[in-house]
């Protein structure tokens, strides 16, 4: 059982199918994705350099842009405590660069939570909270998030958070995987949104 199984339980057999195939996710097979994204959006002009920043840690960007190829790999790995982790690559290829958005993944069952380290090396820490929806699709929220510096992690208040929604689903008529990202600060709006479809790419 891995980390997604054991953190939805008995809901883990509402999800589609299609998505119980993806989210089982056993050490050493990877899933791997290719596909489209038909809109990436970021926020105001002037959160760009905050954005070009996160960039070096495989985070945030500040790239926008229509139907654009898109990578994913899941990987789950032992860690020496035990713990199962699942390692996530999203690649986003724009005409000029290609951008990274990158975590690491363990889950807390005491808690109920997915414990999530984005970037690579990890830049900052939230809670995620997993739910089936009564389609069949999974539904994510993010939780209290924490800033990393090396060993440190230090409580971000909750007007600087970012709030974090994401939903995955599956086509059954076009046989693809369908992903929206919400990713937004109760301040400044919208940091980063997407929208696409993928397929699952057999090596």
């Amino acid at each position: 059982m891995t980390i997604y199984q054991d953190l939805l339980g008995e809901d883990f057999q509402r999800l589609h199918p299609k998505l119980q195939e993806r989210y089982a996710l056993p050490i050493g097979k990877p899933f791997n994705g290719v596909g489209t994204m038909s809109k990436i959006e970021t926020g105001a002009g002037w959160l760009k350099p905050f954005l070009k920043l996160a960039a070096r840690w495989k985070f945030l960007f500040p790239e926008n842009g229509k139907d654009v190829p898109f990578s994913i790999k899941n990987t789950c790995r032992s860690l020496p405590t035990g713990e199962a982790q699942i390692h996530w690559e999203r690649t986003f290829y724009f005409e000029e660069i290609t951008r990274h958005f990158n975590a690491f993944m363990t889950v807390d069952t005491k808690r109920g939570v997915v414990k999530d380290y984005l970037g690579e090396p990890s830049l900052f820490y939230s809670d995620l909270t997993f739910a089936v929806t009564p389609e069949g699709r999974i539904h994510i929220h993010s939780g209290p998030q924490r800033i990393v510096i090396g060993n440190l992690e230090l409580p971000i208040p909750r007007l600087l958070e970012g709030v974090v929604t994401v939903e995955e689903g599956y086509d059954d008529v076009r046989e693809v995987f369908t992903i929206q990202v919400d990713i937004r600060n109760r301040i400044v709006g919208r940091l980063m949104a997407y929208a696409g479809e993928f397929k699952m790419q057999a090596l």
